[in-house]
């Protein structure tokens, strides 16, 4: 199974997903949706003792993400109900291809139907737009990065589907990694101070990223001992420059306003990383539906 942590070190290749972070997802999202009464609608329209079969389909071409929560949803409602999967995270599937299976009692099993395909949708969607991004720059030896720009709370669960695509996830959050932006420098901090002080605190380099605008100031990154840089929002020439300005000493990493659709050229320049925000704060959702197969009393 293709699946991610928190953070994979940059390389595209994903982890497993902590299962006490899956099921503290899980179970918020079906408080949110079932408040203090539960499902009122199920209750009254299902006797207690009717069973159905049910899949979850794919209705259009999609990149799959988001099995282990979607499970879990099912699992806190009855853990009788079976959750059987037709492929892994990170397949890529077709028009009306199963995601899975499942077979129990039909109350719990409609009231998690909207929970489950939230994440399924969000997730997958993500998951298909970071493997649009990775096959439109494939060959360029340019990799495509996520970002902190995720949905509050569900942070984890966005650089998970990123993986699945085959993208590479950077910094989980303030706490792992240094980039010293330009809103650092706005607010009274130099490029060589804060590099320095980050290696006195034991940052490793590899860790330590400097955000810049121009050749001057990725000049000022590269003397301070930066072994990372993010050109922020240059055009495709800058980035060009750059790429020849370093010259091979630091990571590159271009950033500002990338989508799918609009990378080649950018990864052309020689680039190590492209950044994109639009995976997981803009990427649509991907059309999959639960339908009910069977049901027996």
């Amino acid at each position: 199974m293709i699946a991610a942590a928190a953070r994979n070190g940059g390389n595209g290749t994903a982890r497993p997903l902590d299962p006490a972070l899956v099921r503290r997802a899980a179970r918020a999202a079906l408080d949110e949706d079932l408040g203090e009464r539960g499902d009122v609608t199920g209750e009254l329209a299902l006797p207690a003792a009717r069973h159905v079969t049910a899949v979850i389909v794919a209705r259009a071409e999609l990149v799959q993400a988001g099995l282990p929560v979607a499970r879990e949803v099912f699992a806190l409602l009855d853990p009788a109900i079976e959750f059987e999967p037709a492929r892994e995270d990170g397949s890529r599937l077709g028009r009306g291809a199963t995601v899975a299976s499942l077979r129990g009692a039909a109350r719990p099993i409609l009231a998690g139907e909207r929970t489950a395909l939230n994440f399924l949708m969000r997730m997958s969607g993500i998951a298909t737009a970071t493997a649009a991004a990775v096959e439109e720059i494939a060959g360029s030896g340019t990799r495509i990065l996520d970002t902190r720009k995720t949905a509050p709370g569900l942070r984890v669960l966005d650089k998970y589907a990123v993986s699945c695509g085959g993208g590479c996830n950077h910094r989980m959050g303030l706490h792992d990694a240094v980039l010293i932006k330009g809103t650092h420098r706005a607010a009274g901090c130099s490029i060589a101070e804060a590099v320095r002080e980050a290696r006195l605190r034991g940052h490793e380099p590899g860790r330590i990223t400097v955000e810049v605008r121009d050749l001057a100031e990725l000049a000022e990154a590269i003397a301070a001992g930066a072994a990372r840089v993010l050109l922020d929002n240059m055009d495709v020439a800058a980035v060009r420059s750059a790429v020849r300005a370093a010259a091979g000493r630091v990571t590159l990493e271009a950033s500002g306003g990338l989508r799918p659709g609009k990378l080649r050229e950018m990864a052309e320049t020689g680039v190590d990383f492209l950044s994109l925000g639009w995976l997981t704060h803009s990427a649509p959702a991907a059309d999959l539906a639960l339908e009910v197969r069977a049901w027996s009393s």
